[in-house]
């Protein structure tokens, strides 16, 4: 393999079904609050969202594994919003 195919952007993972926009949007604000550090996020989704431990974990694996591209275009004295 080539140094500039191992530089390649990895491709986005697939989307969870039941992973929503609001959960996304939960995840950024409560980044920008700085209530807490981000790995320790899934007790807040439980409580916010009545979800599972499992399925916490998975939208916060999601969010994490996507941030970059969805905050692209952001400028990062902006903050989440």
């Amino acid at each position: 393999m080539s140094q500039s195919q191992s530089q390649t952007t990895k491709p986005e993972p697939a989307r969870p079904s039941f992973v929503t926009d609001e959960h996304l949007i939960y995840l950024d604000d409560l980044r920008a609050s700085g209530a807490t550090n981000m790995f320790g996020a899934g007790p807040y989704l439980i409580r916010e969202f009545g979800l599972s431990r499992a399925k916490s974990h998975k939208v916060l694996t999601y969010w994490m594994e996507t941030f970059s591209a969805r905050h692209r275009d952001r400028d990062p004295e902006e903050g989440a919003r």
